[in-house]
């Protein structure tokens, strides 16, 4: 047993073969099921100090310890000192808070571009106001300003368009069920009864949560009618059915359970808001919103941000603060770019500063904080005072919206909110900036800096061209959203969004590996390159479901030859991200790996040049 010494040392930190349900493995990683992960999480030190270990992963699901591709080689072993046999990955049993607010965000995101479109165009009517070119009376002014209306009434509607795929309900049910709630008759009508039965007075408009518990149990309903009603009558019956009985049980139920909720969540806004003070709050957030991204805890915030507007028509923590938090994320990794001499790492801090000041942070956060962690300190600095002074002053957002509709702050003719969160954000800037550029690297990264910087000085090198596996958009590792792949901990490479379904081999070469389930697969070149070709992120749990292999492990390949077909659609339906990720494993044996962004990928045969 050539792992022996490292498996034994692995089951002794994670609490012992007592505490181990279950391990699996996919390409890089075990993945164990425990019965007490805290015993795990005690000495995750300990266990990232073992030399074969890259990086470990504790969440709710699994703890997961980072190796490299030699899992495949190691988990076989560990199984047999266990004493278990090869299984699948067990059922785990989700965490229900994460789930509903998983829900919640996915039926919001496709929301939040109408939602910008009327926090925009109230910015840009409170500044035609306020020039006088118009009159909040006119009729211009009235009808422009009914788009804000139009969204909020009609919320329902919008949430059962995006979340009846989700929640397994037929789509145009779920708008009637929404449209109904929504009419003269329901909506907010004192003294109604059904079936001689009194209902609660509820207001269905400007409100997300009676519409979603509703298409929940109808999703719940559409799969018991679709297993009893047989096939000849679905068509004719099924719909009936479905409206027919969830109408009546979101009357009784779920209106008032969705009143409850909303009251709920303005209820523990003003507590907190209360007891801490409404700029603790925000001060907090917007210094600590990175770590709530890398720990996959964001979505929190869409519940009480939309239960604040519904209740207050604005919203006075969150939104303000997860702007100045963004911006101070750009300013940290601005301040990195500044500092840095080497021109790859410019490139990377330069690419990930600006995304942030688009508002897409992961790239930098998983790409640059988790592994210099410094940065998290700067934007602690740079973002907690911005928020702090956002958070004195009241600053408050009329809409959903981002950096770019700042002028949305203006709201209700109130230039002095805006105003002021123009100096929160300069102070998250400039601050983060400064912090980010006084703590830069560590010193073995400086040094690693000069080490490159030679590399790249010599003119003679022998170099191995790795070509494009798939066609579609590259880019650059940090943007991969898999911190294990992001960070460069398992090796050098790219990302590409595929807009093809035929993954080719990059390399002549063979064959080294392929994973079970057909979502990995590694090639190794003459030269001794190991090539690892991961499609999509996290698509082991799909077991192999629309991935077909073309060729088998061992299999002597050629430049371009034909390796694995994917239905990426399929994939994208599913719920699951096709990022195709390839890397160099070994990158550690040669002078350098340097990925090549700036071409057209499609056609081009230098995606990755690894220097010998």
């Amino acid at each position: 047993m050539k792992y022996e010494k490292l498996c034994k040392q692995i089951i002794e930190l994670v609490g012992g073969k007592e505490n181990i349900e279950a391990v699996v493995h996919c390409m890089t990683r075990l993945r164990f099921t425990l019965k007490d992960q805290e015993l795990a999480n005690a000495n995750k030190d300990a266990l990232k100090a073992i030399p074969e270990v890259i990086d470990v992963v504790s969440n709710k699901v699994s703890f997961q310890i980072i190796i490299g591709t030699e899992v495949n080689q190691i988990h076989p072993e560990l199984l047999t000192l266990l004493g278990m046999k090869e299984s699948e990955e067990p059922k785990v049993k989700k965490n229900i808070f994460k789930a509903i607010l998983d829900v919640m965000s996915e039926s919001i995101s496709p929301i939040i571009p109408a939602m910008m479109a009327v926090g925009l165009m109230a910015g840009v009517l409170a500044i035609f106001v306020a020039a006088g070119v118009l009159k909040d009376t006119s009729p211009t002014y009235i009808i422009f300003n009914s788009i804000k209306d139009g969204l909020f009434y009609f919320l329902p509607i919008f949430m059962a368009v995006s979340a009846s795929k989700r929640l397994g309900a037929p789509m145009y049910l779920g708008i009637l069920l929404a449209g109904t709630l929504l009419t003269t008759s329901l909506n907010g009508v004192e003294g109604l009864s059904l079936f001689g039965l009194p209902l609660q007075t509820i207001t269905y408009s400007n409100t997300f949560i009676p519409i979603l518990l509703g298409l929940w149990f109808m999703g719940r309903v559409n799969k018991v009618l679709v297993k009893i009603i047989p096939k000849s009558l679905e068509y004719f019956f099924s719909p009936l059915l479905l409206i027919a009985i969830t109408l009546p049980v979101t009357l009784f139920l779920f209106g008032p359970i969705g009143t409850w909720i909303s009251d709920g969540l303005t209820i523990g806004v003003e507590f907190l808001t209360g007891t801490f003070g409404t700029w603790i709050v925000l001060a907090l957030y917007a210094a600590c919103q990175p770590l709530l991204i890398m720990m996959g805890a964001g979505n929190f915030i869409v519940p009480l941000v939309l239960a604040a507007f519904a209740s207050q028509g604005y919203e006075e923590i969150f939104i303000p603060a997860f702007i100045i938090s963004d911006l101070a994320v750009s300013g940290a990794m601005l301040g990195y770019f500044i500092r840095s001499k080497n021109k790859e790492q410019k490139q990377f801090f330069g690419s990930v500063a600006f995304s942030a000041f688009m508002g897409i942070t992961e790239p930098a956060v998983f790409g640059a904080f988790v592994k210099y962690r410094r940065p998290f300190i700067a934007v602690m600095i740079g973002g907690g005072l911005g928020g702090l002074f956002a958070g004195l002053m009241h600053v408050k957002a009329y809409a959903m919206t981002n950096l770019f509709g700042l002028v949305s702050f203006i709201g209700n003719k109130d230039h002095n909110n805006f105003y002021f969160m123009i100096i929160a954000l300069v102070i998250g800037f400039v601050v983060s900036l400064a912090a980010g550029y006084l703590l830069w690297l560590p010193k073995n990264e400086i040094e690693a800096e000069t080490v490159i910087d030679q590399v790249e000085s010599k003119s003679t090198l022998n170099t191995v061209p790795i070509a494009t596996p798939v066609s579609g958009e590259v880019k650059s590792l940090a943007e991969v959203k898999d911190d294990a792949f992001s960070s460069g901990a398992l090796g050098t490479g790219v990302g590409i969004v595929p807009t093809d379904n035929l993954i080719k081999s990059p390399i002549k070469g063979k064959v080294a590996s392929l994973f079970p389930t057909n979502h990995a697969i590694g090639v190794v070149s003459e030269e001794g390159v190991e090539v690892l070709i991961h499609i999509g992120i996290d698509t082991v749990d799909l077991k192999g479901q629309y991935f077909e292999a073309l060729v088998e492990q061992g299999a002597e390949v050629d430049l371009g030859s034909p390796l694995i077909e994917v239905d990426f659609e399929q994939v994208k339906a599913a719920g699951y991200d096709p990022t195709v990720i390839m890397i160099i494993t070994n990158t550690q044996d040669y002078l350098e790996v340097l990925p090549n962004l700036d071409e057209d990928n499609s056609l081009n045969n230098d995606l990755i040049t690894v220097i010998m």
